[in-house]
């Protein structure tokens, strides 16, 4: 079976209209399914991890935010190897392998947490090679931009990486609702403590049907990558590739995409351990995965919805958006105390101020993607370095937020009081020196490269 295409031209309308559309959109369905696996993969952890102390794990409140940060610094490093895959082994091979591979962490994780005694080593492997559906992002969409013509890239690769993301909220969803199915192994007994009476409620759960669920999508879908997917003859060295880094541009919008998925993928890792630590003492407090998939769903509605609106007015202008937006509401959780709270009746203006968060970046990373290939216009295979090696640093969100939390607010509740203020703060001044680089080499009026 042919894995190369023997020509591809988008930009020529009949060569689109003929042959290259339908190839295109097929290719665009199965790696976007893909694609929505790896995302569900990557945040597996994240939901895992709130439950593990109550079914008798004895990890400490630092050692779970390092599981919730692992999968992002394995992600983030993983996307610099796949930021230079697809110009030399093709889509076939690396979207096919790529899929195979995510087995490894999910059958892993589901004996791991079937036996309290595992140790934590185990788990923090577990949670690093969760990391190879994170990584993978960075061969998803140098992929998707060469299959399509200019005029739809921003459709294209919105409609991917925002279906791709509703995987993080597929998982924490799907993580509460799974935990009272019976696929295999026995069940272990999940204590919480009610926080009104403080009575210990007992129950059985299945943890780790929350990961085999997807063994046997991720079997089909390895099938239907290698049967269903063709690659691009634009073949380009290593060396060739290097070349994004001789340009200033190429460190600019790793800015900016760091301000728009870095936030978003940070945040979504961050968000359950979060809930839990800064309301969870507090009477009548909440359930984290509850309310985690929200932010994650949203940013995913509002990146596919973008995606088309990027396409008619430019991505520059909403990523200038994003900024703002960013700005206001976290200037505004800080000001309100809600992320140094001292009573569960500040947490729905936590909440809101979050779930808006979430929105903006969604509208951000549309305006990103579709910045880039315009940015680099002169040169393709640049074009899909620069989208892979920004995706790659910005994957780097979960790990870095996760670890920054978990340590301030550790430091803070020895203090006596736990506060996220100097995380927020931080987030804060990046997006506002981002929005400045956004608009100042790309939005304003005689704008370096307006895009």
């Amino acid at each position: 079976m042919a894995t190369w295409l023997k020509e591809w031209n988008p930009e020529d309308s009949n060569f689109w209209e003929s042959k290259g559309k339908k190839i295109a959109w097929r290719t665009l369905i199965i790696t976007t399914i893909s694609l929505t696996l790896s995302f569900i993969v990557w945040y597996l952890m994240s939901g895992i991890v709130t439950k593990l102390t109550g079914v008798g794990f004895k990890f400490t409140e630092k050692e779970l935010f390092w599981l919730a940060s692992l999968p992002g610094l394995a992600a983030g490093t993983l996307r610099i190897v796949h930021t230079f895959l697809i110009p030399i082994y093709g889509t076939r091979h690396t979207i096919t392998i790529s899929t195979l591979i995510k087995l490894i962490p999910v059958v892993g994780i589901a004996f791991a947490v079937m036996d309290p005694s595992t140790p934590f080593w185990v788990f923090a492997i577990l949670a690093f090679t969760m990391g190879f559906g994170g990584g993978d992002f960075s061969s998803f969409m140098p992929s998707t931009n060469m299959f399509f013509p200019a005029r739809l890239k921003g459709t294209a690769l919105g409609i991917q990486a925002g279906i791709g993301n509703f995987g993080v909220s597929i998982v924490q969803f799907l993580t509460p609702a799974l935990l009272g199915v019976a696929i295999v192994g026995a069940p272990q007994i999940l204590k919480t403590t009610n926080s009104v009476t403080q009575e210990v409620i007992s129950k059985p759960i299945y943890l780790q049907s929350t990961a085999l669920i997807y063994v046997p999508l991720l079997i089909v879908m390895t099938l239907v990558c290698w049967f269903g997917l063709k690659s691009i003859p634009l073949k380009s060295s290593f060396k060739e590739q290097m070349g994004i880094f001789k340009q200033k541009h190429t460190w600019f919008c790793t800015i900016t995409y760091f301000m728009t998925f870095g936030t978003f993928s940070g945040l979504a890792a961050a968000f359950p351990l979060m809930i839990k630590s800064l309301y969870g003492d507090f009477p009548g407090a909440p359930d984290p995965l509850k309310y985690a998939f929200y932010g994650p769903l949203i940013g995913s509605a509002s990146r596919v919805a973008f995606g088309f609106v990027a396409d008619k007015v430019g991505g520059a202008i909403l990523t200038t958006i994003t900024g703002v937006g960013f700005i206001i509401c976290i200037g505004a959780m800080i000001f309100m105390g809600s992320v140094s709270p001292t009573s569960m009746e500040q947490f729905p203006s936590f909440l809101a101020m979050m779930l808006t968060i979430f929105f903006f970046s969604g509208i951000g990373n549309a305006g990103t993607f579709r910045q880039f290939p315009i940015i680099f216009k002169s040169n393709a295979v640049h074009a899909a370095g620069v989208i892979g090696w920004t995706a790659a640093i910005a994957a780097y969100g979960p790990f870095i937020f996760s670890l920054i939390l978990g340590s301030e607010l550790h430091a803070s509740e020895l203090a006596g009081r736990k506060s996220a203020n100097g995380f927020f703060w931080g987030v804060l001044i990046f997006s506002i020196i981002a929005t400045w680089v956004n608009w100042y080499y790309y939005q304003r009026k005689g704008a370096e490269r307006p895009s």
